[in-house]
């Protein structure tokens, strides 16, 4: 069986990696890439495929749809029948343990070898899944993650909460009555001790972790 994949990342060097490194197998082929949500969605849409390799953190310019981990729920609804292979930088495991409690996901983290990709894609088109081994130490420990939680002051879990909950910096200051660089700062502090780079890793962390 030729394997169709779509390819989705914000970065366009990854994509191209990726496609190249898939596309040395002749049973894989490439029939589709995007680098936001809302292109993601219309590619789907347009383009028959096998298996979907996709980011957890694009960023969406448009804001019109879900983080990433609500995105990959959604499409899971959508396209049940779709192999799908989340392709990470995370390493919380609270997040990664809400992704693959669906069992039909896999996912790879990006330092992972290429050649796992490869793996987790053929076994995503045979509807099976596939734990990279990165994803699977930070996974096996548990109580990393309740540490850091338990890290957070209750100031930098109401400014996470309200951030994810679609308010920006500027209406969080308001709304708590600080000033906008406090909230900036404990926004930036609860990223750090999260191990979360980028706001759409941090909106994929509240909604795992109850905090909307």
């Amino acid at each position: 069986m030729n394997i169709r994949v779509i390819l989705a990342d914000d970065h366009p060097f990854v994509l191209l990696g990726i496609k190249a490194a898939l596309e040395r197998d002749a049973d894989i082929r490439v029939v589709g890439t995007a680098s936001t949500p809302s292109e993601l969605l219309v590619t789907l849409h347009a383009t028959p495929c096998h298996v979907l390799v996709t980011d957890l953190a694009m960023p969406d310019p448009d804001g019109t749809h879900e983080d990433g981990l609500q995105l990959v729920r959604r499409i899971r609804r959508e396209w049940p029948q779709l192999g799908v292979v989340v392709l990470t930088s995370l390493t919380n495991g609270t997040i990664l343990r809400a992704i693959v409690r669906d069992q039909a996901i896999s996912v790879v983290n990006k330092m992972e070898s290429l050649e796992d990709v490869a793996v987790a894609v053929r076994l995503a088109a045979q509807g099976d899944a596939h734990v990279g081994d990165t994803i699977a130490g930070a996974l096996s420990n548990p109580g990393a993650d309740a540490f850091k939680s338990a890290r957070l002051s209750p100031r930098e879990t109401e400014v996470v909460r309200l951030f994810a909950g679609g308010h920006s910096i500027a209406e969080i200051a308001c709304k708590l009555d600080r000033d906008v660089r406090t909230v900036s700062r404990q926004k930036r502090d609860a990223m750090t001790k999260l191990g979360i780079h980028n706001d759409p890793g941090l909106f994929a962390f509240a909604h795992a972790h109850g905090l909307i």
